[in-house]
Formats: structure tokens, C-alpha cells, sequence
């Protein structure tokens, strides 16, 4: 099956001086989605579609999402976070329509023609997570240390004067110190392994520097569970029950979520190196 022959027309090809950033993949979607849900020009996102499924892109300047650009700005944290506040909400609110694929922030093709070779060469697969996170959405429970609420090291009794007795407090306090990393540890994996018995799958990701967290205390559980959505109460009771058996834990709900953590197939590599002139 040719990637030209499968091709059908786009709702409008990307403009002169601009790449074709792509947020995700799915089986069908509603015109009246793409014509309320604003790309990465601010302008309306568009669909391209071949071997029965679409990508919805937008349209992307080179003067700012080409291969030199990219590399600059992908070191900004501010140009950053609006970028993928911006890639975020397109997929967002096509997850809230259908399942989707979505695709890996920066994913940036030449023009459609690409895009729509990418649909067909890898139809098979995408077409296999589609059916896979169908009906499912991701949830996420983050698990930060409850400073106290772990047993502490007894201070041994001694002799030896003031010095003495200041290294004795050391010595138990880096004792307390370890031993309460060691339990919120093992809570949380035991947390981990509950929470993935009610899932269809689950990921451990690494737990978030508290820069980026935001929390005055350590994350030890950062983890994701592509969840049923006819199961959503149950898993919910699940992370309260857990929460009370694990008070040395402060466990944090969030979701739905597009699929992100379980999209192992993506419909695209890497961010393509384009080379036009910058706009």
C-alpha cells in the first residue's frame, strides 16, 4: 500500500516557511474539534489523514520550531512550558474525544506528505495501541515523605562530655534519616504494586526533583496506570485505602490523562532536521 496512494486531501497544507508539528494520532475526528483547538501558531490544528487513520497537526514557523530553532529554544524553560502547555491541549481535548496517540513533544515533519508516510509505514502498529488504550485513561498517584510519621532511632545513652553526646545525636539522627528513606521506599513500592494490580498497565517513572514537584518533601512514588474507565471508583477507593495503610506516604491523585506513559508505538521519531531558510 503506497503512502501517496492513501493520501486523502488535509483540511489546508501548511503554509510557506513553516514544518508540521504533529500532536497525535487517532481513528477519526470531529471538524468542529480541529476548527475550536489552537496549534502551535495560535491558528486552528488540521488534520491529515491515510491508511485509515489521522494525524492532527499544526502548523509550525521554521523561524522558531525549525531544527537551529529547536535546539535553542528547547533550552529556554519559558518557551518550553508554553510549548508544551500549547502541545498538551490539543492532545487533551482529542483524548476527550477518542483515543489517541499522542506524539512526543518537538515532533516536527518537513509536510504532510511525511506525516501521512508515517501513517501508512506504521499503520499496523498504531492501529494496535489505538485498540489497546481504547476505553482507558492514564492516572497518576505521586508519593512524597510524611516527615515523622516513620519510627525514630532512640538517642543511646553515654558518657563523654558535650562533644560526645553531639555525635551520639548525629549518628542517630543520619540512623533516623536512612531508616525512614528506607520504609517510604518499600511503602512505596508496595503502593506501586497495588495500584498496578488494579490497572491494565502501570509505570514507574523517576520521582520529580522538588523544583519541579513544588513539594517541601521528598517524591518517592511518581507513578502512571492506564486505568479502565468503567473502573475509575474502584482504583480511586484503592489510592485512599492505601493512603490510610501508609501514613508515612502523602499520596497525590491526578488524572485523567491523555495516554502519554503507555503510547509505546509512537506515530513519529525524532524532531525532523529542517533546514529552509527561517521565516
Amino acid at each position: 500500500m503506497s503512502s501517496t496512494a492513501d493520501v486523502l486531501p488535509a483540511t489546508g497544507p501548511a503554509r510557506p516557511g513553516c514544518g508540521v508539528w504533529l500532536h497525535g494520532v487517532t481513528r477519526d475526528v470531529d471538524p468542529a474539534l480541529l476548527a475550536t483547538t489552537r496549534g502551535m501558531d495560535g491558528a486552528a490544528v488540521r488534520a491529515v489523514r491515510a491508511a485509515g487513520l489521522v494525524a492532527v497537526v499544526s502548523a509550525a514557523p521554521l523561524c522558531e520550531y525549525g531544527e537551529e530553532a529547536l535546539r535553542r529554544n528547547l533550552e529556554d524553560l519559558a518557551w518550553l512550558e508554553r510549548a508544551a502547555r500549547t502541545h498538551h491541549a490539543v492532545v487533551a481535548a482529542l483524548s476527550r474525544a477518542a483515543a489517541v496517540v499522542p506524539a512526543r513533544l518537538a515532533t516536527v515533519h518537513h509536510d504532510d506528505t511525511r506525516v501521512a508516510g508515517q501513517l501508512t509505514a506504521r499503520r499496523v502498529e498504531l492501529t494496535a495501541v489505538l485498540d489497546r488504550l481504547t476505553g482507558h485513561d492514564e492516572w497518576g498517584v505521586k508519593g512524597y515523605v510524611v516527615p515523622g510519621a516513620t519510627p525514630r532511632t532512640a538517642e543511646p545513652a553515654g558518657s563523654g562530655g558535650a562533644g560526645a553526646a553531639y555525635l551520639r545525636r548525629r549518628r542517630a539522627q543520619l540512623t533516623a534519616r536512612d531508616e525512614g528513606q528506607r520504609i517510604a521506599a518499600d511503602a512505596a513500592l508496595s503502593v506501586h504494586e497495588a495500584l498496578a494490580g488494579h490497572a491494565v498497565a502501570a509505570r514507574r517513572h523517576p520521582p520529580q526533583d522538588r523544583r519541579l514537584s513544588g513539594a517541601s518533601t521528598a517524591m518517592v512514588l511518581n507513578g502512571a496506570y492506564l486505568v479502565g474507565q468503567g473502573a475509575v471508583a474502584g482504583f480511586r477507593r484503592l489510592v485512599d485505602s492505601l493512603a490510610g495503610r501508609h501514613p508515612e506516604l502523602r499520596l497525590e491523585l491526578t488524572g485523567p490523562w491523555p495516554p502519554y506513559s503507555f503510547a509505546e508505538e509512537r506515530p513519529a521519531g525524532p524532531a525532523l532536521a529542517v533546514r529552509e531558510p527561517a521565516c
